[in-house]
Formats: structure tokens, C-alpha cells, sequence
């Protein structure tokens, strides 16, 4: 029978840093979905069970076949899709054959229906590719797909996927829950993709501490971690009760001591005490006090430890939460207003034609559409990066975009300077006090935006642009989960349901759209792209 089984599993870094540590997993036939936070070492794991890494502790058992996707799959110039197939000799010698170029040995050996049967897979995943094709000329949404039918192709007992819908359209993502919806064999998907992790049978949680197994799909997963919450929250009230009790006791014991003490030295002033034993009673007093002050200070740092510990439980359970200065934006205010545009960067293709839409007051509006069908260049267009070849663009209050790197932010400097740049006039405790509501506390708001995983970057983002005084009345966002893990999404999400102004936003999370009540969508049609390369 097909398995996966995993024991006392490590992996460290060459520079000495470990990743993560005896892990125990067993998987068989079933569909598991991986989740953990950024950095947690999701894509490590799934190099070691596929045979690119060995483990650095531990043992690992495999019994079946073990096929990987990559998240992100190079493009060589000269990769094929044969490439992907394992097929590019294969390919090659069937060229050779029809050029009447081939060997009598080469004609034995020649698979002569591998075109047919790759070109098969290829279009059950929505590919028109030829086998022949070079990688460089898909868009990476294509060569997921791509990647994905050549996995099925070589038949394994266990797919690998790392992240498959990240970047597919609509079309795309419900191809990968087909997919996985049909298959018979193992499965461990690492997915932030929370309508796919519904099809799961099982979801694992990597952490620090090691690997958790909840059994049932992503909702069933959310009800155990709410069940967790609850119970920190218990522990917490608990943990509180218990330092005030330590601290009650604590004084009432001081305040024996200090009696006790006081005492003593009344009837040392009457002088009918030995100065020896008056001395010996001092310094037993004294040790007394120390030892009762030594016992309460350590109970109450132990009591305070656990009160830390206890909030900061809930803290990575509850959803993240903000309070935002509100833009005032009136319900009938224009918006954004585009005219009859047409679109591109090249004006003998457009990649936009004649589109004409319309925001008015603080209407939340998704633009969908396929891979390639220019969402990217209409927001650009929208936020005077390109000037239309036709038609007109009014934006009526002031915006703000954050594009999928978060440009606005500079690289080199901290969020608390990037903050005091983007919101001039803001005093030191205001810049302070907003970016620790976004949970950059302390120190944590001095670390530079380089040193940010990509999570930490957009929130950064969302602190600066939306936590000043001022908030913008139309943020417009490209692709804002991309590369995210779960819990960066659901922080995101929490910070734009607190957003009350006009909101553009292009993303294929149905889940992530659903979540910040986008109410209005607009949808861009597919267009031939005469590059090849996929358009944005």
C-alpha cells in the first residue's frame, strides 16, 4: 500500500539554522493540505520526501511513486514543455523521424504516439501547447498548468504540489480542485488557497513545534483552532486570576513580616533583650524578609510569564483586528469614472478596448477575469502609470495603489520611517501608536522593509497608507495574496473590512473576496496575446 511516513524528521540550514525538528507524519491515500506560516520550511518538506534535499535528522519510508510541482518553475530559453514531460529526447527523435533524418535504431526505439498522448494532457489542463514549445513563452499561470499535466502524465502513486493555484485564474484554480477532486492516490498540497483546502481529507499545521494532523477539511480545521482559542482564553482569565492571587499573598505576607519586624524592635528599644540575641533576631529578620521577598518576587515573575504567554496564544489564534481613521467618503461621491478606454503598451494591440466603468461613494469593486486579460495594465492605467490610447480616466478623490511588490515602500528604510515619509506632519507616539495596532511593536517597527517576509511588507503597506490621518478614499490593490501564507491573508483581511472608503481590487481568491464584502465585479475578457508570453 502507498505511504509517506515521516520520524523524528529535521532539516537545518548550511549557515546552522534550523528549520524545523522531529517531525512524525504518516500520509497514505488521501489529500492533504499543508499550512504553516511563511519560513516555516512547507517547501523544505516537500523537497525532502521528493528526493531533492536529504533530511538533516530522521527517517523517511516511501513506498510508491512521488511526483513534485514546483510553486515557481524556471524557463530556461531552451525548456521545452517536453521538458516538464520528461519527453524531450522522445520528441526530438520523432522530429528526426519525420525529417527522414532518424536511424534504423532510432525508428525502433521511437515512441510514436508521446506527441499525441502529451498534447492530451496538455489540453485537458485548458493548453493548446504543442510538446515543442519553449517554457520561456508561457505566462506562469500556463507553465503551473503545464507542470501539473505532466505530473499526471508520469502516473506517481503521490502528487507533491506546492502551491498550484498561486498563479491561475479562476479557470485554473477549479482545474487543480477537479484535479484533486478525481484523484485516487496521496496527495500533500502546501496551499494558502482556502477554497481549494476544502477538498482536503486531512490538514497538517507545520510549525516551530513541529507537525499537527487535523482531521477533516479547512473549515473543520478552523473549528478546532477555535475550540483552541476558547480555551486560551480560558487559560488566560486563569493565568490573570492566579498573578492577582500571588500578588494578594504576597503583600499579605509583607505585611506579617513588617509587623513581625516591627515588634521586635519595640522591645529592642525597651532594653530587656541581650544585645546577642538581639543581633541574632535582627539578622534572622532580615533573612526572613529577604527569603519571603526572594519567593514572592519569583512567584510573581512566574505568574507574569504566564500571563505573557497566555495573550500571546490568543493573539496567533484571534483573528487580527485594526481600527482605521475613517475617510468620510460620501455614499453618492464619484469615484472613479473611465470612459470608452483602450489601453496597452503597444497602440497596435491593445490589451483594453473601449471599456467604460464606473465607482460611486465606498463600493468595494473586484475586476476578474483570465490570466493575460490585462487587469494589471487597466490598474496601471487607472493610477496614471500608462496614458490611454482612447478614452478618458477621471479619479475624483485621492488614492492609492499598492501593486503586487509594494513599491511605495522604500527598501532601504524602517516602516517607522517609511510611515513618517508617506504621512508628513504625524508625530513620533501617533506613528508608534498606529503601526503597533498593526502589530509592528517596539523594536519591531525599526526593522527595514528589506528584512520583511512578504506578508510583513503589505501590511507595512496597508499601516502606512491607511493608518495615517488622512486615509486615501480609493485603494486599489494588484493581487494582494499572492505569495502569502493564511495567516498574512487573514490580517490583510481584517485590515480592509476596517477600511470604509472605495476599494479596486484585482485577485482570484473567491474566498479573500468574499471575506472584504467586495460587492461589485467587473469582468475583463480574454484577448489573443500576440507575444505568446502572456500579457499583463
Amino acid at each position: 500500500m502507498s505511504s509517506i511516513v515521516l520520524s523524528g524528521l529535521s532539516w537545518t540550514k548550511p549557515e546552522g539554522d534550523q528549520v524545523f525538528q522531529g517531525l512524525d507524519l504518516s500520509v497514505g491515500k488521501e489529500r492533504v493540505g499543508l499550512v504553516g506560516r511563511n519560513g516555516v520550511g512547507k517547501t523544505t518538506l516537500l523537497n525532502i520526501i521528493a528526493g531533492v534535499l536529504p533530511p538533516s535528522a530522521g527517517s523517511l519510508s516511501i513506498e510508491g511513486k512521488v511526483v513534485l510541482v514546483r510553486q515557481m518553475l524556471d524557463a530556461g530559453s531552451r525548456e521545452t514543455a517536453a521538458d516538464l514531460f520528461g519527453a524531450r529526447q522522445a520528441i526530438e527523435l520523432l522530429a528526426r523521424a519525420e525529417s527522414g533524418t532518424a536511424s534504423l535504431e532510432d525508428l525502433a526505439e521511437a515512441d510514436w504516439t508521446v506527441r499525441e498522448r502529451i498534447v492530451s494532457s496538455l489540453v485537458r489542463f485548458g493548453l493548446a501547447t504543442e510538446p515543442d514549445t519553449l517554457l520561456s513563452r508561457l505566462s506562469g499561470g500556463q507553465r503551473t498548468r503545464a507542470a501539473l499535466a505532466a505530473a499526471l502524465f508520469k502516473e506517481p502513486d503521490f502528487l507533491l504540489l506546492d502551491e498550484p493555484t498561486n498563479n491561475l485564474d479562476r479557470a485554473g484554480r477549479q482545474a487543480v480542485i477537479d484535479l484533486l477532486g478525481r484523484w485516487k492516490g496521496g496527495a500533500i498540497v502546501i496551499s494558502h488557497d482556502r477554497e481549494l483546502l476544502e477538498h482536503m481529507d486531512a490538514i497538517v499545521e507545520l510549525t516551530t513545534l513541529g507537525a499537527k494532523r487535523y482531521g477533516g477539511n479547512w473549515s473543520a480545521y478552523r473549528s478546532a483552532k477555535a475550540i483552541e482559542l476558547n480555551a486560551a482564553q480560558q487559560n488566560l482569565a486563569h493565568t490573570k486570576k492566579t498573578a492577582e492571587e500571588i500578588e494578594r499573598k504576597a503583600q499579605v505576607l509583607a505585611e506579617r513580616e513588617d509587623r513581625r519586624n516591627a515588634s521586635g524592635t519595640r522591645r529592642a528599644a525597651k532594653g530587656d533583650m541581650p544585645k546577642i540575641l538581639l543581633g541574632r533576631r535582627k539578622s534572622n529578620a532580615e533573612a526572613s524578609r529577604g527569603n519571603v521577598t526572594e519567593l514572592a518576587e519569583r512567584q510573581r515573575a512566574d505568574a507574569l510569564d504566564a500571563v505573557s504567554s497566555a495573550k500571546a496564544r490568543i493573539e496567533v489564534l484571534q483573528p487580527f483586528s485594526v481600527q482605521l481613521p475613517a475617510t468620510n467618503l460620501p455614499a453618492a461621491k464619484a469615484v472613479l469614472s473611465l470612459d470608452s478606454v483602450t489601453a496597452g503598451y503597444d497602440n497596435e494591440h491593445p490589451v483594453i478596448r473601449d471599456l467604460s466603468v464606473s465607482i460611486v461613494g465606498p463600493q468595494r469593486v473586484a475586476l476578474s477575469g483570465p490570466n493575460g486579460s490585462g487587469k494589471t495594465t487597466l490598474l496601471k492605467v487607472i493610477a496614471g502609470e500608462i496614458v490611454p490610447i482612447i478614452g478618458k480616466v477621471m479619479v475624483s478623490v485621492p488614492s492609492a495603489m499598492l501593486d503586487q511588490s509594494v513599491s511605495l515602500l522604500d527598501r532601504n528604510e524602517t516602516i517607522l520611517n517609511n510611515f513618517k515619509r508617506l504621512n508628513p506632519g504625524t508625530t513620533e507616539n501617533a506613528c508608534r501608536a498606529t503601526l503597533a495596532s498593526f502589530r509592528f511593536r517596539v523594536d519591531a517597527a525599526l526593522q527595514r522593509v528589506e528584512t520583511l517576509s512578504g506578508g510583513q511588507i503589505l501590511r507595512a503597506g496597508l499601516a502606512c497608507v491607511l493608518g495615517g490621518s488622512s486615509p486615501p478614499s480609493l485603494l486599489i490593490l494588484d493581487e494582494p495574496t499572492n505569495h502569502l501564507d493564511i495567516e498574512s491573508i487573514e490580517t490583510v483581511e481584517g485590515v480592509l473590512r476596517a477600511y470604509d472608503g472605495a476599494l479596486l481590487i484585482v485577485s482570484h481568491d473567491d474566498a479573500f473576496l468574499d471575506n472584504i464584502g467586495i460587492d461589485t465585479y467587473v469582468e475583463q475578457p480574454a484577448h489573443k496575446c500576440d507575444s505568446g508570453a502572456g500579457c499583463q
